[in-house]
């Protein structure tokens, strides 16, 4: 199926939606892991209310139904480290470690489809490198949530390309409530050994405060189960490299958005933000380069 316009601007609505998520993760009162457990519980949820709305089964084989359940855990821990990052640095930090996902990609997605290295990914990664010694040269102070961001950016990857697969045997919402209902399983299971060994003996916080509620619905609901099963429908036609490359606008538009919420708290230093850009230049080339080498196969198949 070939892309059209309404995929990409779709795509950058979801992306809009997704740069809001590090700062709800702020506006949240809750610790990273009970977030992710109320925000993949609430979308579980979700997602089987849809499905008694349209009437659609909802059920998959067993054997593929533990394939996507085991994905959840990649996805839950992608999560924790995403909102921990936030919380141990800034929504800026986060995000900028974030735009390395399609650094990740341009490796893990030839790895899993046993496909060649594209040498264009790998330059593009390394401009994404080079982006990140500039950040970590002057932000020093943010190198704990920086780091927790790339790990959480590289299980992005690892489960975008896994979904790119899940796609063309499986409904997107399926997908979806099988990831979630997974995610939110780990996070529960996890939480003897949190609560043991990472919480400074004060146990798990379960209680809700103030707006978080409106917070996790809209956290659960808008951020996960809409904009989670539409990027999985957009992998039946956009790849998973090209989504994974625009979502490097997630910190363009979360790092405004934190800005103008947060304030001075969000302000970093100029050099910060050179690096971000270095990271978002990416962007921009890979358009150019993927039609450039589509173009170049073209000639050489009608030669």
């Amino acid at each position: 199926m070939q892309a059209s316009i309404k995929d990409y601007l779709l795509l950058h609505l979801i992306v809009l939606i997704w740069g809001f998520t590090a700062i709800l993760g702020l506006l949240i009162s809750l610790p990273a892991l009970e977030l992710v457990f109320y925000r993949t519980l609430i979308a579980s949820f979700g997602v089987i209310l849809l499905f008694a709305w349209k009437r659609k089964p909802i059920l998959i084989p067993p054997n593929q139904m533990l394939k996507v359940l085991g994905t959840g855990v990649i996805i839950a821990l992608h999560w924790i480290l995403f909102f921990w990052s936030a919380r141990v640095s800034t929504a800026s930090v986060c995000l900028a470690g974030m735009a390395t996902t399609s650094l990740w990609t341009a490796f893990v997605e030839p790895f899993f489809n046993r496909t060649r290295v594209k040498w264009y990914e790998v330059a593009l990664g390394l401009i994404v490198i080079s982006g990140l010694l500039v950040i970590f040269k002057f932000e020093t102070g943010y190198w704990l949530g920086l780091s927790m961001a790339l790990a959480s950016a590289f299980l992005a990857a690892c489960f975008s390309v896994i979904n790119g697969r899940l796609t063309r045997r499986h409904d997107p919402y399926q997908i979806t409530f099988y990831e979630m209902a997974g995610a939110c399983l780990a996070s529960l299971l996890f939480m003897p050994i949190y609560s043991a060994w990472m919480t400074d003996g004060a146990g798990i916080q379960w209680a809700w405060k103030g707006f978080d509620w409106f917070w996790l619905l809209l956290l659960g609901g808008v951020c996960t189960v809409y904009a989670f099963s539409v990027s999985v429908e957009l992998m039946k036609r956009l790849t998973v490299f090209s989504i994974n490359l625009t979502i490097n606008l997630e910190p363009v538009y979360g790092i405004v958005l934190a800005v103008l919420i947060f304030g001075e708290k969000e302000k970093m230093t100029p050099e910060f933000y050179f690096g971000t850009l270095i990271i978002l230049v990416s962007v921009l080339i890979y358009p150019v380069l993927n039609y450039w080498n589509k173009r170049r196969k073209a000639v050489r198949t009608l030669g």
